[in-house]
């Protein structure tokens, strides 16, 4: 979205923005309704890895969103895209219920480290593990890097810090195939939003989901707007970029 005559295509997160787990955001529905009737195409990204994209899907339309499993792309998507191209064998430290999105991907004998959001699988013995692979050269893959995420129940750790413990016990660099990397952005057609202006997007933070006041002073590049909620940014769209 690098300028108005330009503007051909609207990516929205999803966690934090439209949901908070199975809560949805106050009139999100109806933005996005109003969104689809605009001529712009509209699709969806998330970073989220605690779930399949059809678990997702099916928990968002259980909140009456209108979205498609092919409008969907997903942290994992890239993930698994890039086990494909290199044909590594990971450990994969991700929530049980995410595993379906890597079904048919070899994991014998491991030869990589994939990361992603696994509170069941952040122990010693496990992170013992891949600190191990790491050492004897396996590469270091981060679905994300995200600090922390938003929950009903406030805000939790997210793969980051986790990510980061290894990359210092192991003196090696993780790649992140996730938010807010640019090609994450690229592929489909606070991090989330300078992610996508880095690709040439005009990046809009919403505070809602896990942000806290003073975010946008931390964004870089800058938001091109930070509006209270996913339906004003809906209007901001609507009324000076269309």
């Amino acid at each position: 979205m690098s300028s108005r005559r330009a503007l051909k295509a609207v990516l929205v997160d999803l966690s934090g923005t439209l949901h908070v787990e199975d809560t949805a955001v106050p009139g999100a529905q109806d933005a996005l309704h109003r969104l689809r009737q605009a001529s712009v195409a509209v699709k969806f990204v998330t970073n989220t890895t605690k779930e399949s994209k059809r678990n997702l899907l099916e928990r968002l339309r259980g909140l009456d969103f209108d979205l498609q499993e092919k409008e969907i792309f997903t942290s994992l998507s890239a993930a698994r895209s890039l086990l494909e191209k290199t044909r590594l064998r990971p450990l994969l430290l991700v929530e049980d219920g995410a595993l379906e999105d890597f079904a048919g991907i070899d994991t014998s004998e491991p030869n990589a480290v994939v990361v992603g959001l696994a509170p069941e699988h952040f122990n010693y013995q496990t992170m013992n593990k891949a600190f191990r692979l790491l050492l004897g050269g396996a590469p270091l893959i981060a679905i994300h890097k995200a600090r922390y995420y938003k929950r009903k129940d406030g805000l939790a750790l997210g793969p980051g810090p986790f990510v980061t413990g290894l990359e210092y016990a192991t003196d090696c660099q993780a790649t992140v195939v996730g938010k807010p990397e640019k090609t994450f952005f690229t592929q489909d057609a606070r991090d989330d939003v300078g992610g996508a202006q880095s690709a040439g997007m005009l990046g809009i933070l919403v505070r809602t989901g896990k942000y806290r006041p003073g975010d946008e002073n931390k964004v870089n590049p800058a938001p091109h707007l930070t509006c209270d909620t996913f339906p004003d940014a809906v209007d901001h769209i609507l009324h000076n970029l269309l």
